[in-house]
């Protein structure tokens, strides 16, 4: 099948298949970044522009190596660095942008649904580097890829997600794509940062403990407190938080043996996660981060419509 969108803005928009596509495409593209020269001329000519307006490391980084290595030519702009600083809107600085005729924007925003309203006013393709609360589709699928590559599927899977459900944008583009793809999804977290409804989301299973959720799990994936959206403090510490909700050697026995762990970083060691589990035999962490320069050359291919040269 074809990848019929213009943007990519939330995996609650795309099909299975779609989903099922974009893996299936960074999957191929991880080839190329084996390589001693990790360029193919797939995006030859076409301009990517990084538009960020939220700190970023793993996210920002990997679309620019992937733009590169798929040879496009790749610009980056940060709020701080931007007339965004002189007072002006994000509109005006998108339209400036889109008359010097680039082919993709990729662009985090502080402010939920930014992209969906960029997308209705700009012809070129935009896809979404996390807004507010709302969604981070990137992270979603180098999540979904990074578990296939251990389990070979995702149906049937028991993934926890564990922390502040509230404020992550990471947790409901998982919730969104391994709800689609057949995973069993169980959340826990302190009540302050569990949002009401929250079932409307997805078939997913809020637990009153913490235990609950990762008993017997194939997958845990520890969320960072997003203190910076919060507004005010939901919790009465950090050293309560870690106690009640934070994944140490003991409480990681009440999984599966062997079960993965995840995190979308940055970690907050010691209170999300020990450094013992952090760094331990059951983390994925570094190989999300692998996953995610293909996931996201998978992305960049698709809305640039282009056809997939890797010679």
């Amino acid at each position: 099948m074809g990848f019929k969108h213009k943007d990519i803005i939330a995996l609650k928009d795309l099909s299975k298949d779609e989903i099922e596509l974009l893996i299936s495409t960074a999957e191929n593209m991880r080839e190329i970044n084996s390589r001693d020269i990790k360029k193919v001329p797939t995006l030859r000519g076409k301009t990517i522009i990084n538009l960020f307006y939220e700190s970023s490391t793993r996210t920002r980084t990997s679309f620019e190596i992937a733009g590169k290595r798929l040879s496009a030519d790749t610009v980056n702009i940060t709020a701080s660095t931007s007339s965004a600083t002189k007072g002006e809107t994000l509109l005006d600085t998108a339209k400036n942008l889109e008359a010097m005729k680039p082919d993709i924007v990729v662009m985090r925003h502080a402010v939920s649904g930014s992209h969906y309203f960029l997308a209705k006013r700009l012809s070129c393709s935009i896809i979404n580097a996390g807004d507010g609360a709302h969604e981070h589709p990137s992270q979603g699928l180098l999540d979904m890829l990074t578990i296939k590559d251990r389990y070979g599927r995702l149906d049937g899977l028991k993934v926890a997600i564990v922390g502040d459900i509230t404020h992550s944008r990471v947790a409901r583009s998982d919730i969104a794509g391994f709800t689609m793809m057949g995973s069993r999804v169980f959340l826990a977290g302190p009540p302050t940062m569990m949002p009401p409804g929250v079932e409307r989301l997805g078939n997913v299973t809020v637990c009153a403990t913490m235990k609950e959720a990762i008993q017997d799990a194939d997958v845990i994936i520890m969320l960072r407190i997003q203190q910076e959206r919060q507004g005010k403090t939901l919790i009465p510490n950090t050293r309560e938080y870690s106690r009640y909700y934070g994944l140490n050697p003991e409480n990681l026995k009440w999984a599966k043996p062997g079960a993965m762990v995840m995190h979308p970083g940055p970690i907050n060691r010691g209170v999300e996660l020990s450094s013992y589990v952090a760094d331990g035999a059951n983390s994925h962490v570094l190989k999300q981060v692998e996953n995610g320069v293909a996931v996201r050359m998978a992305m960049l291919y698709h809305v640039s419509g282009g056809t997939l040269v890797t010679e």
